[in-house]
């Protein structure tokens, strides 16, 4: 990101004045304003020394905050105490001692405290407001001067920062032990789903070197679907038409793609095609996916307690879930040996199951999954998981991030048969560059048919679904 100039430096009126050596930062209407100046592009992104007005706010802050915290004492941890109910008492004992300020304090710097004091205690300190913001998707803590979020799909760098280390640590253990994890020294790194549903992992010194690093990964309440993913150019109405089609007919499905392409939202889009009178059993890392089917068992893993006990993994979840009988098993994401037990689950008879796995594209997708199959531990000839994974899946829905910051789908494959050592892959849809990007770095292109018909629609038509011929000609839909 362009970052601005750094703000005039004043000369220092005597060696003993250090406050001067920076002008005093430009005051902000919002509560968050970093009050370390802006950042600079010469320093990389270092903020300015703090102005003298600024010290007098979080003097101010310091002061109000400690005598909050002895006032409230225990009920700021009282589980049994309902949000609302404490919000309440924090608010009122914050007026009260904010109107027994000896000090002056005007208007906006009383709101400026109030709003950060009221974030701090009960929210996520300075990266609460962001969490609010419906545009903001992901927040990225990376020491407690450097945040980045993840704005209407591109990287910005916020204003706000923490006031020190210990500061970010507060916050993430506080993060941490309000679901019931913890994070120190002797256990560094956290992984949990927050109860909103949002997903948070937390590394902490000795293993983040630069300091605590936090990445909260913001739940969607209102899930995206099929037809926004068409509005926002994700994939085409006759790739909505097509995957419709495919899941009803109860093709397997992997979805693969990067870190961030969107995968999750697409699973989520693929798994609202299920007919309603199906059983769907859900497994996931942190539960994240959102079926509004009525018939639907959600699972979620666990990790080990502190004496590395109790750790539920995808794998044990997905051997369960043969025996509860369901219609569909959608598995969130595979990346271990259940990638073996998800294709004996789509080989015996559970079609129209759908995962989703990391991979670069359709022909890596394959080799993730041999590479997952060979973690079982179990010595298997490279050709007889071939065979596996050509018999169990059906179709790869690619997907990925552009450089402007949009998801897209890039392939839509058809797995379909081993011919020697190898298994064959067909595109059915495929991603045209070809007309570039705009003068905004928009790309311009789209997904397109390649005109070939998949040779699973076979297997459709046994389930009774056929496709409309259209979907796979040039013409319009």
């Amino acid at each position: 990101m362009t970052l601005p100039p750094l703000p005039p430096v004043a000369a220092p009126a005597a060696p003993k004045a250090p406050a001067a050596k920076a002008a005093p930062a430009k005051a902000s209407s919002s509560p968050l304003q970093d009050r370390r100046g802006p950042a600079s592009t010469e320093s990389g992104g270092k903020r300015a020394l703090p102005a003298k007005g600024a010290d007098r706010i979080e003097e101010l802050k310091a002061s109000v905050h400690a005598e909050l915290l002895r006032q409230l004492g225990p009920q700021l941890y009282d589980s049994n105490l309902e949000q609302s109910e404490l919000d309440q008492k924090v608010r009122a004992a914050l007026a009260d001692v904010l109107a027994k300020q000896d000090r002056p304090i005007s208007a906006s710097d009383r709101q400026q405290v109030t709003s950060e004091i009221t974030d701090d205690i009960l929210g996520y300190g300075p990266i609460e407001p962001y969490l609010r913001d419906p545009d903001v998707s992901e927040v990225m803590v990376n020491g407690s001067h450097n945040i980045w979020l993840e704005k209407k799909g591109r990287l910005v760098q916020a204003d706000a920062i923490f006031q020190d280390e210990a500061h970010l640590r507060r916050t993430i253990d506080k993060i941490v032990s309000r679901v019931g994890r913890r994070v120190d020294e002797s256990s560094p790194m956290v992984d949990a789903r927050l109860p909103d549903g949002s997903r948070v992992n937390a590394v902490v010194p000795p293993l983040a070197i630069d300091g605590s690093c936090l990445t909260i990964r913001k739940f969607a309440a209102d899930p995206l679907t099929a037809d926004d993913l068409v509005r926002f150019g994700s994939f085409t109405e006759k790739t909505k038409a097509f995957l419709d089609a495919c899941v009803r007919g109860r093709l397997n499905i992997i979805v693969s793609g990067s870190t961030g392409a969107g995968k999750t939202t697409t699973l989520n889009v693929l798994s609202s095609f299920i007919p309603a009178d199906e059983r769907i059993v859900t497994i996931e890392d942190a539960a994240e996916l959102q079926l509004k089917q009525e018939h639907v068992v959600r699972l979620e893993s666990r990790p080990s307690n502190i004496e590395g006990k109790g750790a539920v993994t995808i794998r044990d979840l997905v051997k369960n879930s043969l025996r509860m009988r369901p219609d569909r098993i959608i598995v969130g994401e595979v990346r271990d040996a259940s990638a073996l037990d998800m294709l004996q689950a789509m080989n015996t008879g559970h079609d129209g199951s759908i995962c989703s796995l990391h991979s670069n594209g359709p022909r890596d997708t394959l080799s993730r999954m041999e590479t997952m199959v060979l973690m079982a531990g179990m010595d298997l000839p490279i050709k007889a998981i071939r065979e596996q994974v050509a018999s169990a899946v059906d179709l790869i829905v690619h997907q990925a991030r552009f450089k402007d910051g949009s998801r897209h789908i890039t392939h839509v494959t058809e797995v379909e048969r081993m011919e020697g050592d190898i298994i064959t892959l067909q595109d059915v849809f495929v991603y045209d560059h070809s007309a570039g990007f705009d003068a905004d770095g928009k790309t311009l292109g789209g997904l397109k048919s390649t005109g070939l018909r998949p040779k699973f629609l076979e297997k459709m038509a046994y389930n009774n679904v056929t496709v409309d011929p259209r979907i796979f000609t040039a013409g319009g839909f």
